[in-house]
């Protein structure tokens, strides 16, 4: 049976898609003056986490890559029941691809201390890439079972049922490991008052770069191989017209027309 669990938590500050604006000239994301939230399944991860401590001995520590104001996600996450947040903030950090990025949340991980477990939502919403979770298990030498939507603790192993492409499969694994969970594991709770009261007098560390034992080298644009060059709104013409006739008339018109924009 499992004693202390010591369970790290990675979450994402991102942009509210309500909110989400692209600059016209140059492609890119505005993010200045634009509200930001905890990556939606991140809150799932923490979710899990939780739920965990609630029936066994834990600690969940949660940490995120980010700029100052990201401070405010760590804080709600403490909020909802956290026991210690981290945040990893240093102008070095800026244009982190997945790889950049995973090799800073290692390294605060390993900082922290030994981890059993290790809890990420399967994708953010803004990068969509699912590759900081399996990446961040391959740097921690850590088994990584992805797209997680139940987990039991066993006496000596965790039962994982996860989704693929044909349904799901039932994965036994032993700790430590790493895990990406999808929205449908469950239905993260709502923090109280007094504990939000809480939180906002909460100590946070911040690590940079130096702190992490990192050099300029590895960490944010330098130390990734991939960069976003552009990225764009798409934008459709949208056209109307009426077809006049019977129904038999009005199919035959449709049909010609679907014929000659090449949809059948």
């Amino acid at each position: 049976m499992f004693d202390m669990l010591n369970i790290a938590v990675c979450i994402k500050q991102v942009p509210d898609s309500k909110t989400v604006r692209f600059d016209k000239e140059t492609g890119m994301m505005i993010r200045d003056g634009v509200e930001t939230i905890i990556n939606p399944v991140d809150l799932n991860a923490l979710e899990t986490a939780l739920s965990i401590k609630d029936r066994h001995k834990a600690c969940v520590h949660v940490l995120t890559m980010g700029p100052p104001s990201a401070e405010t996600a760590l804080r709600d996450a403490l909020s909802m029941g956290a026991d210690q947040a981290y945040l990893l903030s240093d102008r070095a950090f800026a244009g982190a691809d997945t790889l950049a990025t995973t090799r800073v949340l290692a390294a605060a991980i390993k900082k922290i201390g030994t981890m059993d477990m290790v809890i990420c939502g399967n994708q953010s919403v803004d990068g969509d890439t699912a590759q900081v979770g399996p990446g961040l298990a391959v740097r921690l030498q850590m088994v990584s079972v992805a797209y997680v939507d139940a987990l039991e603790l066993l006496p000596n192993a965790v039962k994982c049922k996860r989704m693929n492409g044909y349904g799901h499969a039932t994965v036994l694994v032993g700790l430590p490991a790493l895990f990406t969970v999808i929205p449908s594991i469950n239905t993260p709770r709502m923090p109280s008052l007094k504990a939000k009261m809480k939180a906002k007098s909460a100590k946070i560390p911040v690590w940079t770069a130096l702190d992490l034992g990192l050099s300029a080298e590895e960490v944010g644009l330098t130390g990734s191989p991939t960069r976003v060059l552009n990225t764009f709104v798409r934008s459709f013409e949208a056209k109307r017209e009426y077809l006049e006739g019977d129904a038999q008339t009005q199919v035959a018109a449709l049909c010609e027309r679907l014929v000659a924009a090449g949809v059948l």
